[in-house]
């Protein structure tokens, strides 16, 4: 008896440095059913890689196929919103990569629609789908960290450079958005600092402050002219301190390091050994893709909708602006 063929309902449009990620994910998930891409040598070396999968220059190819029920996008974020709106018209669920818009009405907009269409409206925050980061998030919310204090993140690589968009908005929105859900609402004010060396006007590195309430704070320090790759969270509680470092064999680790007071009102640390937390092993793409594909069986709403999008958006938007303004703080 012959084994059932998996239905092959998934589209998707960039095939760029992260595009090709997507595209073995989806096929190896078995739903992959067209690739699309502007260049045509490219889709030549795809259709060599996966012979069973169309290729197509053409986005309306996509949009007509009434087999397609989902389509991935991965192109430069400046095409996002023309291209999510086309393929929410056309009735299909989508996945675009982050951020959703650069703007804030295009993304209102995006999201009216797909609720207007009763379609699934998906971004890319990949760091929600690492099983460190959930079981982080899992530690946090049981209250094993006390009350979150201060959190900065570092995301610093050499590379990859890009002329269209500057660092901030290529390697800021995942961290942003980790942020957000760990204080659980937006920042009061934020302050957003850079340089720029390769590209006059495209910051090449940033260092954005945000302020939650006069106790609790974060930083986020954002490089690609780092001479090694480092991809670090910390979480500071007034119970116990944790350290997610996704370069690291053991990604997770907890201290219980204290503050002591002695009668002169001194204060004096006292360090504790650390604890490694135990995470199952998984790929966050392969999660964020299987997700996608449940989120369009179930109807339910994505863990990273347009309305968690929009929220890093308007963090995201405030730090650009305080970036053109020298500094300047922005409030929320």
């Amino acid at each position: 008896m012959s084994k059932k063929k998996t239905k092959k309902y998934i589209a998707i449009i960039g095939t760029g440095y992260w595009g090709k990620n997507l595209v073995r994910n989806f096929y190896q998930l078995g739903v992959l059913k067209t690739i699309c891409d502007l260049d045509k040598n490219i889709l030549k070396k795809f259709e060599k890689l996966y012979p069973d999968t169309e290729t197509t220059q053409n986005i309306r190819k996509i949009l007509l196929d009434k087999k397609i029920k989902g389509v991935v996008i991965s192109t430069p974020a400046i095409t996002h919103y023309e291209l999510t709106k086309k393929c929410l018209l056309a009735g299909k669920n989508v996945l675009v990569e982050k951020p959703l818009t650069l703007d804030l009405i295009q993304a209102k907009k995006l999201i009216k629609l797909a609720q207007d269409k009763k379609r699934v409206l998906m971004v890319g925050h990949l760091l929600h789908y690492h099983p460190a980061i959930i079981r982080l998030k899992q530690l946090v919310k049981n209250g094993v960290l006390g009350k979150i204090q201060y959190v900065y993140s570092n995301r610093l690589n050499f590379g990859k450079l890009r002329t269209e968009e500057n660092i901030l908005l290529s390697f800021a929105p995942h961290d942003i958005s980790v942020i957000l859900s760990l204080f659980e609402k937006l920042p009061k004010k934020v302050a957003t600092h850079g340089m720029s060396w390769l590209k006059k006007g495209i910051a090449d590195t940033t260092i954005s402050y945000f302020e939650f309430n006069k106790k609790q704070g974060a930083h986020i320090f954002v490089s690609w002219l780092n001479p090694f790759k480092e991809q670090k969270l910390v979480v500071v509680g007034d119970k116990k301190m944790a350290v997610f470092d996704d370069r690291e064999k053991n990604k997770l680790t907890t201290y219980s390091h204290k503050i002591k007071w002695d009668y002169n009102k001194m204060p004096t640390a006292k360090q504790a050994p650390s604890k490694i937390i135990s995470i199952s092993p998984s790929e966050p793409l392969r999660e964020e893709c299987q997700h996608f594909l449940n989120c369009i069986k179930t109807r339910k709403n994505p863990r990273t909708d347009g309305k968690e999008s929009l929220n890093v958006l308007k963090t995201l938007t405030a730090c650009q602006k305080s970036l053109d303004n020298k500094g300047k703080t922005i409030n929320l």
